[in-house]
């Protein structure tokens, strides 16, 4: 592909290389290090001037690092006369402060947005972003792209019940995401209305819907302390659920997240690799992963050659 330089930020640099290789492209040179007081200092090893530039990086790990890194990435590239930079973000940092939902609390997903297009990022293509309104908050082109096409795969290779199993979501929010799923596999779906006493904090939990001698598929964008889901399967389990999985796109799982699963009831929680995951997958058996570097690679050659987005995730070949 002439013209387009794809970089890899420190947060996923195995993400980065699968999406290179798909590309049929080498990644380019940069060189990363930590100045004695900490700050972030960045070299562009190769020239960019007149190119089309990704920088894949993912808000996971040293989160406040990494996003720094990513910024000043793109300031380099930007101020070295690249024709264009584009942000690759699998796993958007801040992505849950939102909204303001009470008192002088920040949108700290709106101040996200104009770093971004501050430092010089001419687009931004992501994947499952927490709530969609994140697109508003910026001015450039945003893609947000959906990992369904690679869980329903999942789901039809690797659950032999799939045709008498329920979708369900654990909270209200994703009602829509399980809809979607269920309708294309043409199963019934439910959900579990969730109230908190404080934040990664559940109170009680109360199931709408059918879950009685089916396998459950809970399905959520992401996954922190695993709290919410470790109680839905409970409450699915004591309403009559034959099995337990968990599809998450992106897995977090901080704190006590990896005893809590590996104490649940789950035949499975697959995440796709947004996140890395070697690390949790040493430590639980439970976790499955699902390779999503083909939408991101699909993405960015569509971007490139200036194709459409919008409709490439039930097209492209997984």
């Amino acid at each position: 592909m002439p013209n387009i330089k794809i970089f890899s930020g420190s947060s996923h640099q195995d993400l980065s290389q699968k999406i290179a290789d798909r590309l049929g492209l080498e990644l380019g040179k940069v060189g990363t290090k930590k100045f004695s007081n900490r700050e972030t200092c960045v070299e562009i090893g190769e020239s960019v001037r007149g190119e089309d530039v990704y920088i894949v990086q993912s808000g996971c790990g040293e989160i406040n690092d990494n996003l720094m890194e990513l910024l000043i990435m793109i300031n380099a590239c930007k101020i070295a006369s690249a024709s264009r930079v584009a942000a690759v973000i699998p796993c958007f940092p801040y992505a849950r402060q939102d909204k303001k939902d009470k008192s002088r609390a920040p949108i700290s997903a709106k101040l996200v947005a104009n770093m971004l297009s501050v430092a010089g990022a001419d687009h931004i293509i992501t994947m499952d972003l927490h709530a969609s309104q994140i697109q508003g908050f910026f001015d450039i082109p945003v893609d947000n792209l959906y990992a369904e096409p690679t869980v329903l795969k999942w789901i039809r290779e690797n659950i032999s019940e799939w045709r008498d199993c329920t979708i369900v979501s654990p909270d209200a929010g994703g009602a829509k995401r399980v809809t979607s799923i269920a309708d294309q596999l043409n199963v019934d779906f439910a959900l579990i209305h969730k109230e908190r006493k404080k934040a990664n904090e559940v109170d009680r939990m109360v199931l709408v819907g059918d879950v009685k001698d089916r396998v459950a598929i809970l399905v959520d964008d992401m996954a922190d302390t695993c709290g919410t889901i470790c109680h839905a399967a409970d409450k699915l389990l004591s309403a009559g659920a034959t099995g337990v999985y968990a599809l998450l796109t992106h897995g977090i799982f901080s704190g006590p997240a990896i005893s809590r699963i590996n104490n649940a009831c789950f035949e499975a929680v697959v995440v796709t690799n947004t996140i890395p995951q070697e690390d949790n997958m040493e430590h639980c058996s439970k976790i499955q992963v699902i390779d999503i570097s083909m939408i991101l690679a699909e993405a960015i050659r569509r971007t490139h050659n200036g194709e459409s987005v919008s409709y490439l995730f039930s097209q492209v070949p997984l």
